[in-house]
């Protein structure tokens, strides 16, 4: 809970990209807090476990209520992507934010290309390079290579991702402008 605490408040991207990876983990787990206690609660600080513990019980809680046991996000994960997709739009849309347009078109063509290849053309742009982070999170934690294209690939979707998280840490903080007054 304090690293997830953390992660949100200095990156959203970081941030969601490791609530994605507690969600497996306790998917692995089976929600089965035996199960979490011997494999997962190790890995925090002692004086923290109580707290985490409690954490990770009303998260797996969380994801038998709302039927994500085998695959999907947590609504608060989703809520997360909702907004940064409606911050990408309102800063696609303005013509105050050059750098962010060219940071998107430049990804734009990795985006498509990912989205031909899962079969599913109508996923939304964000969550496609959320996807796209997380495969490739996945695929650095087995040692497994990533080809010099995907890596191509990766760094521009990268790029606009951390622009965007970087815009809508602005935005929480009331430090973005997004319209003249």
């Amino acid at each position: 809970m304090k690293a997830a605490q953390q992660l949100r408040k200095d990156s959203i991207a970081e941030y969601l990209l490791y609530m994605w990876q507690i969600e497996d983990m306790l998917r692995a787990c089976k929600c089965d807090m035996k199960v979490v206690r011997k494999q997962l609660l190790p890995a925090f600080a002692e004086a923290d476990r109580q707290q985490e513990e409690q954490w990770l019980s009303e998260l797996c809680d969380m994801m038998h209520i709302e039927g994500v046991m085998e695959q999907g996000h947590l609504q608060i994960n989703k809520n997360v992507m909702l907004e940064l997709t409606e911050l990408h739009n309102v800063l696609l849309a303005s013509p105050k934010f050059p750098f962010y347009n060219a940071a998107y078109y430049n990804a734009l063509p990795f985006i498509v290309e990912l989205r031909a290849k899962a079969g599913n053309h109508a996923a939304p742009e964000i969550e496609t390079c959320f996807n796209a982070l997380y495969g490739e999170l996945l695929l650095k934690m087995q040692h497994k290579p990533v080809s010099e294209g995907t890596q191509e690939a990766m760094l521009a979707i990268k790029r606009f991702i951390a622009m965007l998280a970087e815009f809508y840490h602005d935005e929480k903080e009331g430090k973005l402008k997004l319209i003249d007054d």
